[in-house]
């Protein structure tokens, strides 16, 4: 019960301190201070590295091993619903219930892996490498978040910290174990047309264009179906266009979303679609690959040996960031995530707590 109370206190010096993508300073610096506060209560600073990358916090904890396990969950949130009924920057406390904006996404993950985390320092048992990361960014994808982190690892002198071997992605997933994610593309589209008064008959709608277009796409089929993630999916999620109600308009801007699987390659995907449809299509990024585990992999053994459910993520994470395998769980619902009165019960950061040391020891049994 320690453990709980010290996690749902930390839960609220965060959930306290505004933290949307890309303004993470002060809520880092708090929870550096806390952490460093924690692990001299538990007198286990001397067995921790503890490294600010930017906004990142970095804790590493070796053991000898010949392998290091990444932990990483974020710090940041997206802005608060005005639909909010609660408080969105107070941990409200009702019996088991906790509310407020962050807590859930992705607060319960950040303060379950760190007491994980801590309990196996504490016991100093591992024969895996413990590496938790706190990162920043990850809900707009920002350059300064993992993606800063992945370039410390890999390019830092002396290597200090390992670059991990394989990871746990800390996110709300009813803690269940998502053993791979799909990816994601969002195109602008931008058709064009020209313009003339609506009451003439001349010129080219470009609303037309866009709608042609948009038949195209939807009715567009993507021949690879994947054992594992299924087929590659395609909405088109916004439209704009038209400046009065007597002008064609002679652009018309639509924005498509792609969930890919793991047989296309993500600029193929863009390639196909484009040779579809007159509009241009511009990828926002590249970046957000499919990500996969091999089902023979320590990851998937430790899962399938506590009897943890297994599912196939539709949402992308920090996981679209690494490039080794990983599994993606924790405490929490995402439908609760991006919503107005955000909250957790006490008893899922528990069970959470509990989940990830499972997880740890389990892989330090498997390793041998």
């Amino acid at each position: 019960m320690e453990q709980v109370n010290k996690a749902i206190d930390l839960l609220k010096t965060m959930v306290e301190i505004p933290s949307p993508s890309f303004e993470e300073e002060k809520v880092s610096c708090a929870v550096t201070r806390w952490i460093e506060n924690y692990l001299k209560e538990r007198k286990i600073e001397e067995r921790v590295t503890l490294k600010k990358v930017k906004n990142n916090i970095l804790l590493y904890a070796p053991f000898g091993g010949k392998q290091t396990l990444m932990m990483c969950a974020h710090l940041d949130t997206v802005a608060p619903s005005a639909e909010y009924t609660y408080s969105p920057y107070t941990l409200t406390v009702e019996e088991n219930r906790l509310t407020g904006l962050g807590c859930n996404d992705d607060g319960a993950s950040v303060v379950s892996m760190l007491m994980a985390f801590c309990h196996a320092v504490e016991k100093n048992e591992n024969g895996v490498n413990l590496l938790l990361v706190l990162s920043t960014e990850e809900e707009k994808s920002g350059q300064d978040g993992m993606y800063s982190v992945i370039s410390f690892l890999k390019n830092q002198s002396g290597q200090t910290i390992p670059y991990p071997d394989f990871a746990i992605v800390g996110e709300p997933t009813s803690l269940k174990a998502a053993v791979a994610e799909r990816g994601l593309i969002v195109l602008d589209g931008t058709a064009l047309g020209k313009s003339c008064h609506a009451a003439q008959d001349c010129g080219t709608n470009a609303i037309y264009v866009a709608l042609e277009d948009i038949e195209k796409i939807k009715n567009f089929k993507f021949d690879r179906t994947s054992s594992q993630i299924g087929e590659v999916h395609v909405a088109v999620t916004q439209i704009n266009a038209g400046t009065a109600h007597n002008v064609v308009p002679d652009k018309c801007t639509f924005v498509v979303d792609v969930r890919p699987n793991e047989l296309y390659d993500n600029q193929e995907i863009v390639d196909m679609l484009q040779k579809e449809v007159k509009s241009t299509l511009i990828p926002r990024t590249l970046y957000h690959k499919v990500s996969a585990t091999p089902k023979g992999h320590i990851l998937i053994k430790a899962v399938n040996e506590l009897g943890i459910e297994s599912y196939i993520s539709p949402t992308t994470s920090d996981w679209t960031r690494l490039t080794i395998p990983a599994i993606k769980i924790g405490p929490g619902e995402s439908a609760r995530s991006h919503k107005a009165d955000e909250y957790i019960f006490k008893e899922e950061i528990e069970k959470g707590i509990e989940v990830y040391t499972d997880i740890i020891e389990t892989i330090n049994k498997l390793i041998g």
